[in-house]
Protein backbone atom coordinates (compact mmCIF):
# COMPACT_ATOMS: atom_id res chain seq x y z
CA UNK A 1 0.00 0.00 0.00
CA UNK A 2 1.13 3.53 -0.98
CA UNK A 3 2.37 6.15 2.03
CA UNK A 4 -0.37 8.65 2.04
CA UNK A 5 0.58 12.03 0.56
CA UNK A 6 -0.29 15.91 1.19
CA UNK A 7 0.25 19.06 0.35
CA UNK A 8 2.40 22.08 1.64
CA UNK A 9 2.94 25.67 0.85
CA UNK A 10 5.94 26.74 2.37
CA UNK A 11 7.41 30.25 1.89
CA UNK A 12 10.51 31.51 2.59
CA UNK A 13 11.90 34.73 3.72
CA UNK A 14 15.15 36.18 3.99
CA UNK A 15 17.77 36.98 1.73
CA UNK A 16 15.99 33.83 -0.57
CA UNK A 17 16.19 35.62 -4.32
CA UNK A 18 19.36 35.54 -6.64
CA UNK A 19 21.56 33.11 -4.21
CA UNK A 20 20.46 29.62 -5.99
CA UNK A 21 17.75 29.05 -4.00
CA UNK A 22 14.99 27.45 -6.53
CA UNK A 23 18.22 25.38 -7.75
CA UNK A 24 18.90 24.29 -4.17
CA UNK A 25 15.06 23.65 -3.82
CA UNK A 26 14.36 21.81 -7.05
CA UNK A 27 18.21 19.11 -5.75
CA UNK A 28 16.36 18.80 -2.22
CA UNK A 29 12.66 17.85 -3.80
CA UNK A 30 14.57 15.32 -6.06
CA UNK A 31 16.95 13.84 -3.37
CA UNK A 32 13.27 13.41 -1.27
CA UNK A 33 11.19 12.33 -4.17
CA UNK A 34 8.81 15.10 -3.37
CA UNK A 35 7.11 16.69 -6.58
CA UNK A 36 5.66 20.06 -6.50
CA UNK A 37 7.23 23.45 -7.63
CA UNK A 38 9.70 26.70 -6.54
CA UNK A 39 8.88 30.03 -7.66
CA UNK A 40 9.99 33.50 -6.50
CA UNK A 41 7.45 35.24 -5.51
CA UNK A 42 7.33 39.17 -6.34
CA UNK A 43 7.64 40.20 -2.42
CA UNK A 44 10.99 38.97 -1.68
CA UNK A 45 9.87 35.70 -0.58
CA UNK A 46 10.24 31.85 -2.49
CA UNK A 47 7.16 29.83 -2.28
CA UNK A 48 7.34 25.76 -2.81
CA UNK A 49 4.65 23.70 -3.40
CA UNK A 50 5.29 20.60 -1.96
CA UNK A 51 3.18 17.10 -2.21
CA UNK A 52 4.60 14.51 -0.12
CA UNK A 53 4.73 11.95 2.26
CA UNK A 54 4.66 13.96 6.11
CA UNK A 55 8.31 12.61 6.55
CA UNK A 56 9.29 13.98 3.21
CA UNK A 57 7.58 16.82 4.23
CA UNK A 58 8.98 17.68 7.36
CA UNK A 59 12.39 16.92 6.43
CA UNK A 60 11.86 19.15 3.41
CA UNK A 61 11.06 22.24 5.41
CA UNK A 62 13.94 21.71 7.48
CA UNK A 63 16.11 21.68 4.49
CA UNK A 64 14.47 25.07 3.07
CA UNK A 65 15.17 26.71 6.64
CA UNK A 66 18.77 25.89 6.25
CA UNK A 67 18.74 26.87 2.25
CA UNK A 68 21.74 26.57 0.23
CA UNK A 69 25.40 28.74 1.75
CA UNK A 70 24.50 32.05 -0.30
CA UNK A 71 21.22 32.34 1.27
CA UNK A 72 19.82 33.73 4.73
CA UNK A 73 16.71 32.36 6.00
CA UNK A 74 14.69 34.11 8.04
CA UNK A 75 11.81 31.83 8.48
CA UNK A 76 9.62 29.24 6.70
CA UNK A 77 5.79 29.69 6.91
CA UNK A 78 4.00 26.35 6.12
CA UNK A 79 0.23 26.14 5.02
CA UNK A 80 -1.70 23.00 4.23
CA UNK A 81 -2.59 22.97 0.52
CA UNK A 82 -4.80 21.08 -1.96
CA UNK A 83 -3.05 18.68 -4.15
CA UNK A 84 -2.88 19.77 -7.60
CA UNK A 85 -2.79 17.34 -9.81
CA UNK A 86 -1.27 19.09 -12.72
CA UNK A 87 2.36 19.27 -10.17
CA UNK A 88 2.12 15.06 -8.57
CA UNK A 89 4.76 13.84 -10.78
CA UNK A 90 7.48 16.04 -10.79
CA UNK A 91 9.07 19.15 -9.24
CA UNK A 92 9.71 22.27 -11.86
CA UNK A 93 11.34 25.82 -10.76
CA UNK A 94 8.44 28.18 -12.02
CA UNK A 95 9.40 31.49 -13.81
CA UNK A 96 8.16 34.52 -13.89
CA UNK A 97 5.69 35.69 -10.75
Amino acid sequence: MAAETFAKRFHVSGAVQGVGFRYFAERVAARLGVAGYVKNLPDGRVEVYAIGTTPQLDTLRSELGRGPRMARVESVDENEAETQPEFANRFTIESGY
